[in-house]
């Protein structure tokens, strides 16, 4: 097998494998509904509260914690490594990974793909049904910024899984990742909107939080969504997206190289 189909083949495994745990993905989006309702609570307690005028309206904050909650599973709220690469380190069963005739940067790039799609797509669609017509969650106000929000989608899954191919490599190092995956989610949340929408943040904060890596993994797609950003913003969105994630492909690639050159497999 060359080119690409190597690891199609991988993603298409790993995210039928994944697509089968509907009883989780009910758990989870039980889950999200709840602490959506009390996010939007405590919004509301501030925006009725506040003399300013925000520069976020409050159907505008519900619809941006929605989305929130929609997309969680591919959004990196946990950087806990691949648990099947985890494994393989701990038992040196990576020996096979190593000895496959492909590039180990994009089979675990793959695995990521799969890890964040499958689950997305078993939580999102109920939470919009949901959502949308009970609980105050608007739609794209055109059509434009629905195409915008969905292309920029894509963009912020590039994005979040070259982030967290980086977080599995560093099991070579690490091995269990336990501290990792426990210190890296308090950093990607905050920085991507997930607890306070990052418009609210105060505007000697906005230049920092607009450049930095994860405002594209949440921020600027659920504003295109509802119109915060206006849909020709798109072409920004996606080159400060693009350009991360090939920081960070770089990154994971000298990363895995330098990993690989100390790593030591025991046994036979």
């Amino acid at each position: 097998m060359t080119g690409l189909w190597p690891y199609f083949a991988l993603f298409s495994a790993r995210f039928r494998t994944l697509i089968q745990y509907r009883e989780a993905a009910i758990a989870g989006m039980a889950t999200q509904l709840f602490w959506g309702l009390i996010k939007i609570m405590i919004l509301e307690g501030f925006y009725h509260g506040t003399t300013r005028t925000p520069p976020m309206s409050l159907a505008q904050a519900v619809t941006y914690t929605w989305l929130g909650q929609a997309f969680l599973a591919m959004l990196p709220f946990t950087a806990n490594p691949d648990p099947d690469v985890r494994n393989m380190i701990r038992t040196g069963a990576v020996a096979y990974e190593l000895a496959r005739p492909i590039d180990l940067y994009s089979l675990w790039l793959s695995r990521q793909f799969a890890a964040r799609t499958a689950p997305t797509l078993l939580r999102c669609v109920p939470i919009f049904l949901i959502a949308v017509p009970f609980l105050g969650m608007g739609l794209p106000p055109t059509l434009a910024s629905g195409a915008a929000f969905v292309v920029s989608l894509a963009g912020a899954l590039w994005l979040v899984c070259s982030f967290m191919t980086i977080i599995t490599i560093s099991l070579l190092w690490t091995i269990s990742g336990d501290g990792i995956a426990r210190l890296v989610p308090s950093v990607t949340l905050l920085l991507s909107g997930l607890i306070i929408p990052l418009p609210l943040f105060p505007p000697a904060l906005q230049t920092f939080l607009k450049w930095q890596p994860f405002s594209g993994v949440a921020d600027s797609p659920f504003r295109l969504y509802f119109g915060h950003l206006p849909p020709e913003a798109l072409g920004g969105v996606l080159l400060h997206q693009l350009a991360w994630s090939l920081v960070f492909v770089l990154i994971g690639r000298l990363l895995l190289r330098r990993g690989l050159r100390l790593l030591t497999v025991q046994g036979g």
